[in-house]
This record gives structure tokens, C-alpha cells and sequence, in this order.
């Protein structure tokens, strides 16, 4: 019997075949929420990591506040864009030339003139003017040379290369010009890939410019995966290390030829000593002065001072005074002061030395008195020198020394132990332009401290020297030592006395103090005359007493033989020019032996 299937109705499947659709749609929209929530993700990530388009306003980034601005770049340093095109000619603002790439260039707002010193003669330009005269010769250039802005005075940057060993080019958008002055050994490298330099080391940072493959940068520094780099066209910001290869030191100079300021370089050590000489009659006691010396080579008299802010000189200078120092076989450095006769205050100083006519009539009159009486060389001992009137003092020696170089005269310049207060002077050019730098070691605690103190302690001393040997060579340098020390005398204030110094900087101080300056000999008949006994300050290598009279205490620190030679060797230790010292008829005669010990 068979089985009958012909009519069977098939098996339903629907349910099943729902149900698997129903996971297959459950899977898929499972599967677009895991990628909605990947992209999500994905964009967090990237607009927290991923690299910023954002571009830099060029503008707030050179600090270009208006069109005629032309932003400045000088090596790895955007200054302040004090520089504009006039004419299709870069013009640069006096100070950013004076203060970044040649500080030879002088400005005189006064008379409407700029100056540029050479080794033998003096450039000058006058305002809206394309010539310029060397000495008395007159030169012309296609362009304005000088031009002003009320007091601001912008000078043509391509008159400026014909002295400075610069490069320049002037770019677009926004208008810049970068200067290159620093030559020599430089890192620099070359793009891996097309990229972008950031102003600050990150990817979110703003975009300052973009470089190409195989553009060459130079490296400024490097920051963990960034470098700090410097673009052809003045862009100074960050770039990926990944994106530089071929880093390498590289050479790089142009050919220009520097202004040689040649010096007279005497052939021994000098000894040299000031003359403290106050009237005509004083010039009488010369030849006791040198007599009484040994191997003494240079006697400086204090022959000038300036009688007057229009630079007219008052002189005592007498030429039978030189000629008994030829005879003894000692030269005469005359000195020219601005102090102890004439004028004798910051701000006189400021008014003589700021105007071009003054510093001219000053010298000419200086020049033609040293050359009437013979002297052999001029010392200039400015005291009153402001931080604002700086850069007028250091044109004006550069002047003298034009006019010293063509006379044949030493040039010597009296400079205080360095300090921050005093870096106006300008010992690095004085050692460029002046054949010899006189550092004045003393004056440790003068006249007017608050506070007893040596006058020249050896520290103070080994400081000058040693400050001023990373500004001026050796072979120029003259170590001043003091002939001389102070009697100091201290009482303790009063009540009333300290109540009124209430406020004010003299209150940290309890004692009232006053000084008295002795030669060498004078303070030793004062220690005898007391009675006191003789010690050691090891710190300060002086022989010191100290004594006690009427409610007054009484503190000397010796300058003697014991605190003079260790002065004079660090002047043999650290070779030296020679020594000089204030002033001469201070001393003891056994002094003489001992320096010329040092200086034969």
C-alpha cells in the first residue's frame, strides 16, 4: 500500500524567517550606532588633535598697525616695525639701526644731522638730502638718504649696507623686510614634505605660512618634537621635526670689508699715574713729581675741564711741563674732565654732549691745546655720564679718537669698575675706537657712602678687570689702583635723627657717617697718633685699625705696600696694559719699588 502525498500542503516557515530578519535588522542598526558613535569619536579626536587650518592675523603678529608700517626682522628677532617703503627704497627708524644692526650710526635731533664715524674721518647726512659728505668730500646716491617723521628719523637701508655687513630683502603681504647681520656657523635644514609653520610648537597652534618640499630653514631651537625655525622670508615659528631632515651646521658670510680702527699700542707696561694739578702754579712741581717716581713711563696732568655747555674748554696747560716730562723720558697724557671746574652735573654734561657743534667746538679747542703744548696724549675722565646721555658720550669719543688717529696722539678713556648702572659707557667700543681703557679700581665706598669701607678691596678690583676682559682685550686695558684711602668716622644717630630719616634709604643705617681722604703716609700718622693697632681684613687683603675717641669710632683700611701688590699682580696675572694710579705726591716712597717690580 503506498502513501498518498500528492495533495499534502507544505510545512509553514513565516515565523522563522521573520524572526531571522528581525536579528539581521537588529545587528544592522546595532552596527550603524557603533559607527555613528565611532564617528562621533573620530571627530571629537580630530578637532581635539588633528591639525588647526586656523591662519595667524600677520599683522598683530609683527605688530603692524597700520599700511605705511613695514614690519622689521633682524636675524631670529621681529622688532618693532618701526620701518617703511618710501620711493620703492626700505627706509629703517634711527633707533632699530642703533639698537640692532650698527650702533655707529648717529642721529642728532638737535641739528637735524646723522653721523657715521669711520677709523679716520666722519660721514654726515643731512635730512632730504641725497648727497653725503666724507670729511669735506661730497658724495651724492639716487635716493634720500635721510628722512624724518618730526624728531623720527628713518634712514635708507641701502645707504645703511654700504657700512654694515647686511643682507636684506623686502617682502609682501604684509610688507616686511628681513636682515640678516649675524654671520657664521648657523643649523639649518631642509623640508621633508609640503607643511606649515605654526606660531607656537602645536597642531592646534595658527598657521604663520606654509613651505614647501626642499625649502632650507634655519633652526633656531628645539622643543621636545618641535623645532623653532626661521623662514627665507622672515616667518620665525615652529615646524614638526618630522617634517625637516638634512640638519646640518652650515658657514654662511658675504664679502664686506670692515672698518679697521687702528691703535697706538706702546711697546712696554705702562706706569702711569694722574697729576692732580688745580692752578698754573701747580704745573710748577712737575719735575719733583717724576724724581721722586720710579719707572714711572706716563704722567696724566688734569690740565682741561669743559667751562661750559657750548663746549669751550678751560685749560692750564703749559708746555715747559711737557717738556721736563720728554726730558725725564715720561710721556703726558692730558686729562679733560667734565667735574671739578666748569660744568659738573648730569644734565650739563647731557646738554654738551647731545649737540653735533658743541662736541665739535669742544674737541677742536681740546685737539689744538694738545698739539700747542706737545702733550703726547689726551685722557678723558667724564664722570657725569647718564644713562640718556650714553649714546651722545660714546659718539662724541668716537670723534675724538677720528681726530687723536690723524694727530698721532694716544687716546685714553677712565671708566668705572662695571656695573648695571654704569653700562652707558660703553667699554665694548671704547676698546674698539680709544687705544686704551683705564678701569678707576676705587671709589669702592666714597666720599659720600652710608657706610664705612675700603676704598679698593682686592675683590672690587679683580671684578673690574675681570668685567671689563669681556668687553675690551688685554692689551688695552689699564688697571687704576688709589694712592689714597678714607678716615671714616661713626656716631650713633640721635632720636631725632632717626625719626627723620624715617622712609627714606638712610633709615636701614644706624650710624651716621663721614670720611676723610689721607694719602698714604697721612693714615699712617693718624693710626700712630691714636694709638691703634694694625690688622688684617683678610677679605679685603688691607691692613685695617679700627679705634674709639669722644663717642666717635674710627675705621681705616691701609692702602699700602701690603695692599697694592696683590692689585698689581692681578694686573701682571691677567696681562695687562699696565697700571695707573691717583694720584701722584699720595704716595710713600717705597711704593715706586714695588710697582716697578710689575710693570719693568
Amino acid at each position: 500500500m503506498t502513501e498518498n502525498t500528492g495533495n499534502r500542503r507544505p510545512v509553514a516557515r513565516k515565523p522563522q524567517n521573520k524572526r531571522k530578519r528581525k536579528r539581521n535588522l537588529g545587528l544592522k542598526i546595532f552596527l550603524l550606532i557603533i559607527l555613528i558613535i565611532a564617528a562621533v569619536a573620530a571627530a571629537f579626536l580630530w578637532k581635539k588633535y588633528g591639525p588647526s587650518k586656523e591662519l595667524a592675523n600677520l599683522k598683530e603678529y609683527y605688530g603692524i598697525e597700520n599700511e605705511n608700517q613695514l614690519a622689521v626682522i633682524i636675524n631670529n628677532q621681529i622688532t618693532e616695525p618701526h620701518a617703511k617703503i618710501e620711493d620703492g627704497k626700505a627706509y629703517v627708524q634711527y633707533e632699530i639701526v642703533r639698537d640692532y644692526i650698527n650702533n655707529r650710526f648717529y642721529w642728532d635731533p638737535n641739528e637735524n644731522i646723522m653721523l657715521y664715524t669711520l677709523p679716520d674721518n666722519t660721514v654726515s647726512v643731512e635730512v632730504g638730502s641725497k648727497d653725503y659728505t666724507v670729511s669735506k668730500e661730497k658724495n651724492s646716491e639716487d635716493y634720500v638718504i635721510l628722512k624724518t617723521e618730526g624728531n623720527t628719523a628713518y634712514i635708507a637701508l641701502e645707504f645703511i649696507q654700504k657700512y654694515t655687513d647686511i643682507e636684506y630683502e623686502v617682502y609682501d603681504n604684509p610688507g616686511r623686510v628681513m636682515i640678516i647681520s649675524d654671520w657664521g656657523e648657523t643649523a639649518v635644514a631642509e623640508v621633508k614634505r609640503d607643511t606649515q609653520v605654526r606660531y607656537r610648537g602645536g597642531v592646534k597652534s595658527p598657521v604663520l605660512t606654509e613651505i614647501s618640499k626642499k625649502d632650507e630653514v634655519t633652526i633656531i631651537e628645539s622643543e621636545a618634537n618641535w623645532k623653532k625655525v626661521r623662514t627665507k622670508d622672515g616667518f620665525i615659528g615652529y615646524v614638526k621635526n618630522s617634517a625637516l631632515k638634512k640638519e646640518e651646521m652650515r658657514v654662511a658670510d658675504r664679502e664686506f670689508a670692515e672698518q679697521e680702527y687702528t691703535s697706538i699700542k706702546k711697546d712696554y707696561t705702562i706706569n702711569m699715574a694722574w697729576h692732580n694739578v688745580t692752578n698754573s702754579t701747580a704745573n710748577n712741581s712737575v719735575l719733583q713729581r717724576i724724581a721722586q717716581s720710579k719707572g714711572l713711563t706716563t704722567i696724566v696732568p688734569t690740565w682741561f675741564h669743559v667751562k661750559d655747555i657750548e663746549g669751550n674748554l678751560d685749560s692750564i696747560a703749559s708746555s715747559e711741563y711737557v717738556n721736563y716730562a720728554h726730558q725725564a723720558q715720561v710721556e703726558v697724557w692730558a686729562a679733560i674732565r667734565d667735574f671739578d671746574g666748569g660744568i659738573s652735573s648730569n644734565d650739563e654734561s647731557y646738554e654738551l654732549l647731545s649737540h653735533t657743534s658743541r662736541r665739535e667746538n669742544l674737541i677742536n679747542q681740546l685737539i689744538a691745546q694738545a698739539l700747542q703744548v706737545g702733550v703726547d696724549g689726551i685722557n678723558v675722565d667724564f664722570e657725569k655720564i647718564s644713562e640718556q646721555c650714553g649714546e651722545h658720550y660714546i659718539q662724541f669719543i668716537r670723534e675724538l679718537s677720528v681726530r687723536c688717529r690723524q694727530n698721532n696722539l694716544v687716546l685714553s678713556v677712565d671708566n668705572y669698575v662695571p656695573k648695571g648702572y654704569n653700562m652707558q659707557y660703553n667699554r665694548k667700543e671704547q676698546g674698539i675706537v680709544a687705544d686704551y681703557v683705564v678701569i678707576m679700581g676705587y671709589d669702592e665706598h666714597y666720599g659720600g657712602s652710608p657706610v664705612a669701607g675700603p676704598v679698593s678691596s682686592y675683590n672690587f678690583v679683580k671684578e673690574g678687570i675681570e668685567e671689563t676682559l669681556k668687553e675690551v682685550p688685554a692689551e688695552k686695558i689699564i688697571s687704576g689702583i688709589p694712592f689714597f684711602t678714607r678716615l671714616w668716622s661713626e656716631t650713633p644717630k640721635t632720636q631725632a635723627e632717626i625719626d627723620a630719616d624715617a622712609g627714606t634709604d638712610a633709615a636701614e643705617y644706624s650710624m651716621k657717617v663721614s670720611s676723610e681722604p689721607l694719602g698714604m703716609s697721612a693714615a699712617k700718622e693718624r693710626i700712630a697718633q691714636a694709638g691703634a693697632q694694625i690688622t688684617v681684613d683678610s677679605a679685603a687683603q688691607q691692613n685695617y685699625a679700627e679705634w674709639s675717641a669722644d663717642n666717635v669710632t674710627y675705621k681705616i683700611w691701609l692702602e699700602d705696600e701690603q695692599s697694592i701688590e696683590p692689585k698689581l699682580k692681578l694686573m701682571k696675572d691677567y696681562k695687562l696694559a699696565g697700571t695707573a694710579a691717583w694720584a701722584i705726591g699720595q704716595e710713600s716712597p717705597e711704593i715706586w719699588q714695588l710697582i716697578q717690580k710689575y710693570t719693568n
